[in-house]
Order: structure tokens, then sequence, then C-alpha cells
């Protein structure tokens, strides 16, 4: 296994993880362009613009593109976040370079029909009324926002006046800004020669726009430190909690991710062993942290039946504050094993190690062998995940949201307006 890394003439960042063992060969490609990089009156239209381009392009409609991803067995996605756009997929070795070719077809040459871009509106409207029906991901949302500020804490779906304010025009004037080869990373993974693979991409993504790299910008978090209650008609309280983390690739990152699963790694772990096991006051619990670019958040949350959120919100607080001083080396040791586990699985998918590579470039700027990673966690003690959580956890404020009929009788809960919709 060799890992190489390129910046080629065309303005692409490339990184190739050779596999000679494995069958299939992935690609990751990210697309600087993401939430940030909206119109502030016209939110949702990066996630739209992703969706659209391969519904037409110069040399294919829609059903001929898929078609032709069909023709070589190709698997094939796209998604959207706040910093950036990506577009995975997985084929046979032998079609490589035409799944890169394809790739390069709806990236460079897309015509955004008028009937795909409507469609495209409609289908966000309608995943934003699914948001009603789904209290766990609007109590996602609604934390996001509230945590992140008004501009990383964006939604893919956008709101609803401002699909309203989407045309045509504004995902080809999105698409024309944004996408070009200096904001591309690539990752590669599977048993073909580095050198094959940076002809090909190179080759393919030439001429794309400027072959400057875009500037690696560090968006500002615009934390909100407040606790809030939104009223909704619910079986179930939805609990959302928000501390300021670090970034990854900051010294302290290795220790937040041990915290992180000594709160919620495991049967044994913290949350599911005090909220779930001992007191049987919910069906889930966990604990996760969210990494935009040069920052990062350490979320809990919980979904608890009406009857018994003042205890679970009283229970995550007091878990919360309780990790910082007490956290015992057995735990640290068991937070590492979990972690080594899981990621020993990960590395026999090519997919994941593929993707995993590709955020390594976005983070650190180069790709970062796991034995790396590892010997910082291996180095992380139970003292320094406690200091961890006095400089962070303890200093930097908390963020909550409380989703359901009850509001939480916390001090500094702020109600909404009213009935809270998925605007």
């Amino acid at each position: 296994m060799t890992r190489t890394h390129f910046q080629l003439d065309s303005g692409v960042e490339l990184a190739v993880l050779h596999l000679p063992e494995r069958r299939a060969v992935a690609m990751d490609i990210r697309m600087l362009a993401g939430l940030v990089d909206e119109p502030a009156d016209k939110l949702g239209l990066a996630h739209l613009v992703g969706q659209t381009l391969d519904k037409g392009t110069q040399g294919y409609d829609g059903r001929g593109l898929s078609d032709a991803f069909d023709e070589i067995g190709a698997s094939w996605n796209s998604w959207c976040g706040r910093e950036m756009c990506g577009f995975t997929s997985l084929c046979l070795p032998e079609f490589l370079e035409r799944n890169v070719e394809l790739h390069a077809e709806f990236l460079r040459r897309p015509t955004y029909p008028e009937d795909s871009c409507a469609v495209a509106i409609e289908l966000a409207r309608q995943e934003l009324l699914t948001l009603e029906d789904d209290p766990q991901s609007l109590a996602d949302k609604l934390i996001g926002r509230q945590a992140f500020g008004p501009l990383l804490g964006r939604h893919a779906a956008g709101e609803r006046q401002t699909l309203d304010a989407i045309g045509r025009a504004d995902f080809v004037r999105f698409w024309e800004g944004n996408y070009r080869a200096g904001r591309m990373l690539v990752s590669v993974a599977g048993p073909l020669k580095a050198e094959a693979v940076e002809a090909t991409v190179d080759r393919y993504f030439s001429g794309f726009g400027p072959p400057e790299q875009a500037p690696r910008r560090a968006i500002p978090v615009e934390f909100g430190a407040v606790s809030t209650h939104h009223p909704k008609k619910t079986e179930q309280e939805q609990i959302a909690i928000a501390l300021p983390g670090v970034a990854i690739g900051h010294e302290e990152h290795a220790a937040e991710r041990i915290l992180v699963n000594v709160l919620s790694g495991g049967m044994s772990a913290r949350l599911f062993t005090e909220v779930r096991e001992k007191q049987g006051l919910v069906y889930w619990v966990g604990a996760w942290t969210e990494n935009p670019r040069k920052s990062g958040m350490v979320l809990v949350g919980a979904s608890a039946m009406i009857e018994h959120c003042e205890q679970v919100y009283a229970t995550l607080l007091r878990e919360l504050e309780r990790v910082g001083q007490d956290v015992t080396t057995e735990e640290v040791e068991r937070a590492l094993t979990g972690i080594a586990v899981r990621a020993d699985i990960r590395a026999a998918i090519t997919r994941a190690q593929c993707s995993e590579q590709a955020d390594d470039l976005f983070h650190y700027g180069r790709p970062v062998p796991w034995e790396e990673k590892l010997s910082r966690l291996q180095a992380v003690t139970a003292d320094d995940v406690m200091g961890y959580c006095a400089r962070y956890l303890a200093n930097g404020g908390m963020s909550a949201v409380s989703l359901g009929p009850h509001p939480l009788a916390a001090d500094g809960v702020r109600e909404s307006p009213g009935p809270v919709d998925s605007q």
C-alpha cells in the first residue's frame, strides 16, 4: 500500500492510494463549493446545482449519461455539505478512464435543462416537508443553525422562501462561479499505478477554468451560546447540545476523539450506560463531532419520552461535567480499541479508504497514513482528556435545543416564537 500526492497542471489536487490486492477502484471528487457559497437569498442552491449536473450535458441527456455509467457497471453518487460538494464512484480498474471521462462530462459541460431544474426545486420543497415528520433530523437542523451560525449552519435543502426565488439562471451562475479544476480535490484508491491515474485525471480536467488553486478558506463559526425550545406536537422530546471543540489537525483533536468515544463509543460508553441502561430513559442517546475546516463542535443528543425529558437533560449535563473530572485509563484504552477496530474494518472497504483520504486532503492538505493518526491517539492519557474538557467543554459555552411539547425547566431557555416548521 503506497500513497502519492500530486498537484496537477490542470489545477486538480490528487491523492492516489495504491491497493494492489483490491478488485475495484474508488474515486472521490470534492469540489470546494458548498452551502457557504450560496447567495443569502437563494439558500439550497448549492445542493440543487450538484443534483442537476448529471441531468443533461453537451454530450448526453440525463438518460444517456446514466446509461453510459451503467455500461461500465459504475456506481456513483453525489452530496452537498457546508464547504464542498462530493461525487463518489466505484468501478473496475479497466473502466477508470471512462469513469473519469464521464465525471468530467457532467462537471465541465452541464446544460441545466429547465425542466430538470424545476424538478430539483420541487424535490427540495418536498425534502423540507419531510423534515416535519422527522423530529430528530429537524432538531439536527435547528442545533446546526444555532451552534454554527447563519453561514456554516445552513441546511442543504435551503428554506421555503429561498427555494421560491431560485431559477435556472441561478444554477448556471453558481456553476460558472464555483466549479473549476483549481477547486477540486480528487482521491483515488485501488489497484492502479499513481502515474497512470495522474495522467488520466490531468488530461480530462485540463482547461477546466484557471489552474490556480482556490484559497483554502476557514469560515468562522458564529456560536450561539443559548438554549432554545421549539414547540412541536411530537410523542418524544428531542434534545441536542453543542459545545465548541477543536479542528481536525489540532494538537488536541486526538484527545477529543477519545473523549467522544468515552461518551458514546459503544454499549459500555457513559451516555448509553447512564441514560439508557441505568435509568431506562431513552431508546437513543449519542455523542459525535462535526468539523468544518479549521473548527469543530462536540454534540450530544437524545430522544426522550415527554415525562422523562427533564431527567434526560439533567443527566446529559451531569455527564458532560463529570467526564472532565473522572475519566479513567481503562475508559481511554477501551475507546482507543473501539476506534482502532472500526478503522481496521473501514480499511477493508476501498470506498471508505478513498473517502478518508479525500477528507485528509481537505483538513490536513495531504494524505495522512492511519499509523500516524493511531500514534497520536495512543499517546492520549486520561489526564489529556480531562485537560481537554477543562479547556474547551467547561469554558466554551453551551448551545442547546429542545424540540417537542415540553419546554425544559433550565435557566436561560428561550422559547421560539411559535410552532416550529422546517424553516
